[in-house]
Protein backbone atom coordinates (compact mmCIF):
# COMPACT_ATOMS: atom_id res chain seq x y z
CA UNK A 1 0.00 0.00 0.00
CA UNK A 2 2.74 2.37 1.09
CA UNK A 3 4.68 1.71 -2.48
CA UNK A 4 1.39 3.02 -4.32
CA UNK A 5 0.87 5.83 -2.10
CA UNK A 6 4.12 6.93 -2.73
CA UNK A 7 4.16 6.25 -6.40
CA UNK A 8 1.13 8.44 -6.88
CA UNK A 9 2.61 11.41 -4.55
CA UNK A 10 5.63 11.05 -6.59
CA UNK A 11 3.92 11.64 -9.98
CA UNK A 12 1.84 14.40 -8.25
CA UNK A 13 4.66 16.04 -6.90
CA UNK A 14 6.35 15.93 -10.64
CA UNK A 15 3.49 17.34 -11.90
CA UNK A 16 3.49 20.23 -9.43
CA UNK A 17 7.49 20.86 -10.01
CA UNK A 18 6.88 20.83 -13.91
CA UNK A 19 4.00 23.64 -13.63
CA UNK A 20 6.16 25.02 -11.20
CA UNK A 21 9.43 25.36 -13.35
CA UNK A 22 7.70 26.06 -16.32
CA UNK A 23 4.51 28.11 -15.26
CA UNK A 24 2.45 26.27 -16.96
CA UNK A 25 -1.44 27.33 -17.12
CA UNK A 26 -2.19 23.28 -15.93
CA UNK A 27 -2.83 22.19 -12.57
CA UNK A 28 0.01 19.94 -11.02
CA UNK A 29 -2.38 16.97 -10.35
CA UNK A 30 -3.33 16.76 -13.71
CA UNK A 31 0.30 16.77 -15.26
CA UNK A 32 1.24 14.26 -12.90
CA UNK A 33 -1.82 12.03 -14.42
CA UNK A 34 -0.61 12.43 -17.43
CA UNK A 35 3.01 11.35 -16.42
CA UNK A 36 1.05 8.42 -14.67
CA UNK A 37 -0.45 7.60 -18.05
CA UNK A 38 2.81 7.57 -19.38
CA UNK A 39 4.23 5.35 -16.78
CA UNK A 40 1.82 2.91 -16.83
CA UNK A 41 2.11 2.80 -20.29
CA UNK A 42 5.61 2.43 -20.84
CA UNK A 43 5.64 -0.38 -17.96
CA UNK A 44 2.83 -3.13 -18.35
CA UNK A 45 3.07 -5.08 -15.05
CA UNK A 46 2.45 -2.01 -13.12
CA UNK A 47 -0.74 -1.61 -13.03
CA UNK A 48 -1.75 -4.63 -11.93
CA UNK A 49 0.63 -3.97 -8.79
CA UNK A 50 -1.23 -0.62 -8.06
CA UNK A 51 -4.80 -1.70 -8.66
CA UNK A 52 -5.54 -3.40 -5.19
CA UNK A 53 -4.69 0.14 -2.87
CA UNK A 54 -6.42 2.43 -5.68
CA UNK A 55 -9.43 0.46 -6.18
CA UNK A 56 -9.74 0.68 -2.21
CA UNK A 57 -9.18 4.76 -2.56
CA UNK A 58 -11.72 4.83 -5.13
CA UNK A 59 -13.97 2.97 -2.75
CA UNK A 60 -13.52 5.95 -0.28
CA UNK A 61 -13.66 8.30 -3.22
CA UNK A 62 -16.69 9.87 -1.53
CA UNK A 63 -14.65 11.86 1.28
CA UNK A 64 -12.65 13.76 -1.04
CA UNK A 65 -15.47 15.58 -2.19
CA UNK A 66 -15.55 16.85 1.74
CA UNK A 67 -13.44 19.55 1.05
CA UNK A 68 -15.25 20.84 -2.00
CA UNK A 69 -18.58 20.66 -0.19
CA UNK A 70 -16.44 22.91 2.70
CA UNK A 71 -15.43 25.23 0.03
CA UNK A 72 -18.91 25.55 -1.74
CA UNK A 73 -20.60 26.70 1.39
CA UNK A 74 -17.44 28.88 2.67
CA UNK A 75 -17.84 31.18 -0.89
CA UNK A 76 -21.57 30.65 -1.19
CA UNK A 77 -21.49 34.39 -1.91
CA UNK A 78 -19.17 34.59 -4.04
CA UNK A 79 -21.14 31.68 -6.39
CA UNK A 80 -24.43 33.69 -5.64
CA UNK A 81 -22.81 37.02 -7.18
CA UNK A 82 -20.94 34.75 -10.31
CA UNK A 83 -23.86 32.03 -10.84
CA UNK A 84 -24.10 33.24 -14.35
CA UNK A 85 -21.05 32.44 -15.55
CA UNK A 86 -20.22 29.68 -13.73
CA UNK A 87 -23.31 27.69 -14.92
CA UNK A 88 -22.27 28.22 -18.32
CA UNK A 89 -18.67 27.24 -17.63
CA UNK A 90 -20.28 23.67 -16.08
CA UNK A 91 -22.82 23.16 -18.75
CA UNK A 92 -20.06 24.13 -21.88
CA UNK A 93 -17.45 21.51 -20.24
CA UNK A 94 -20.57 18.86 -19.65
CA UNK A 95 -20.75 19.41 -23.33
CA UNK A 96 -17.16 19.31 -24.33
CA UNK A 97 -16.69 16.45 -22.54
CA UNK A 98 -19.53 14.61 -23.91
CA UNK A 99 -18.66 15.43 -27.09
CA UNK A 100 -14.85 14.55 -26.63
CA UNK A 101 -15.98 10.59 -25.42
CA UNK A 102 -18.30 10.09 -28.39
CA UNK A 103 -15.50 11.11 -30.69
CA UNK A 104 -12.64 9.22 -29.18
CA UNK A 105 -15.05 6.21 -28.56
CA UNK A 106 -16.27 6.07 -32.35
CA UNK A 107 -12.53 6.51 -32.94
CA UNK A 108 -12.00 3.55 -31.08
CA UNK A 109 -14.65 1.48 -32.39
CA UNK A 110 -13.43 2.02 -35.85
CA UNK A 111 -9.94 1.20 -35.24
CA UNK A 112 -11.27 -2.22 -33.42
CA UNK A 113 -13.04 -2.67 -36.71
CA UNK A 114 -10.09 -2.40 -38.97
CA UNK A 115 -8.08 -4.61 -36.50
CA UNK A 116 -10.64 -7.30 -36.82
CA UNK A 117 -10.91 -7.44 -40.49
Amino acid sequence: MLDTLLTLLVFQTMGEGLVHVFSLPIPGPVIGMLLLLGYLILRKGIADKLAPTTNQLLAHMALLFVPAGVGISVHMGRIADEWLPITVSVVASTLLSIIATALVIRWLSRSKQEAGQ
